[in-house]
């Protein structure tokens, strides 16, 4: 999210947390045109101070305990993070922007996204799924992220505020932490491949996703923050394919049979299962113009590529998810739209940004 907000001319601030956390660094060395700044989600404060230091124009939340497993193991901090994390930041929004039930927002107001989830469809009830979709979410994860996309619903009809969900399905990329199952799969194939492991563990085969490239789900985002109105969307490939067949096509791409490697272990079924997720991103198409570019083919591919590349480079990095959506607690991005190197008063290289931010300055001065 962060490499694409800064091609696009966004000055991006991220939000991480704790006084000595081991992934700045390593922040610092993949995104160094984005400036770091100290908060928590668990802490009310620290957020409002971050808002107010940075004076934003779009808050992006990302943040979450996102690894689904762990949420049953961990059910009350994913509730604080991933649920309540998002009230908090609403709140850091309304508080610094003045907004109340009797004011409503300006027209240069801050502009929310919350990543919702998939997750929250859970037992569905109908397939593909859509906006209207109910939800019935199967881990606490699921529910946590239910209460985040209410809230940002009930902020956007309660104060008027610009805030709106992407309802995103899996979204993939090399950056993937290691526990997650694409990511589990490209490793275990490129460790298979080159001589480390000889077996590959892992849950339900038959459970079936639709698996996107975290690259197109990006600019998703972007573009509902782009809009005249605060709409919520599904956001996916509208195609879905089983463990198996993830599997097939990893293995493939190292000339290696799946079946020869693969070890079905119930330590990695879930308490209650979600079977089949599949999105209907129709609307999204049709009123923002967003399709996804990567096939699920191409996607594996790479997936796959990048780790035989990092493990024959002597790669000791595998497990850290840094840089993927819904990583951690804390690593959402404060988004200041400030176009780069622009010509001062050039109309032709004013964001949209800038238009809403002078539309705001007009309004308060004709009160």
């Amino acid at each position: 999210m962060a490499e694409y907000l800064t091609t696009q001319g966004y000055e991006v601030f991220g939000l991480v947390r704790g006084q000595r956390n081991p992934r700045v660094r390593q922040l610092r060395q993949l995104l160094g045109d984005v400036r770091l700044i100290r908060g928590d989600l668990l802490d009310q404060g620290s957020l409002i101070s971050a808002v107010e230091r940075v004076q934003p124009d779009e808050v992006y939340n990302l943040a979450a305990i996102s690894y689904v497993p762990m949420s049953w193991a961990q059910a009350e901090l994913t509730g604080e993070v991933t649920g309540l994390g998002v009230l908090r930041v609403l709140e850091a929004i309304r508080v610094c922007s003045g907004i109340s039930a009797s004011r409503s927002p300006g027209r240069g107001q801050i502009r929310f996204y919350q990543a919702s989830s998939s997750e929250m469809f859970g037992m569905v009830r109908e397939s593909p799924q859509t906006e209207q979709t109910p939800f019935h979410p199967r881990s606490p994860y699921g529910v946590a992220k239910a209460y985040g996309h209410f809230l940002t619903q009930n902020y956007r009809e309660s104060y008027g505020m610009f805030a709106v969900s992407g309802i995103l399905f899996n979204h993939e990329s090399p950056r993937r932490g290691a526990e997650f199952v694409t990511r589990k799969i490209s490793l275990g194939v490129a460790k298979i491949k080159l001589g480390y492991e000889r077996q590959l563990r892992l849950g339900n085969l038959s459970a079936r996703r639709d698996w996107g490239f975290a690259g197109d789900y990006v600019c998703a985002m972007a573009l509902m923050l782009g809009q005249d109105e605060p709409v919520d969307y599904v956001i996916g490939t509208g195609v879905t394919h089983s463990v198996e067949d993830l599997l097939d096509h990893a293995f493939k791409v190292a000339d290696l049979d799946w079946r020869d490697h693969v070890v079905t272990d119930a330590a990695f079924i879930r308490p209650a299962e979600v079977d089949k997720l599949c999105a209907d991103p129709s609307a999204a198409r049709d009123k923002i113009g967003w399709e996804p570019k990567m096939t699920f083919e191409e996607l594996v591919g790479m997936m796959v590529e990048a780790d035989l590349e990092l493990l024959s480079s002597g790669g000791d990095r595998v497990a850290d998810p840094v840089g993927e959506p819904g990583g951690h607690p804390g690593e959402h991005e404060l988004a200041n739209r400030a176009a780069q190197e622009r010509p001062v008063g050039d109309p032709r290289h004013r964001t949209a940004a800038d238009k809403r931010r002078d539309a705001g300055d007009q309004e308060r001065g004709q009160q």
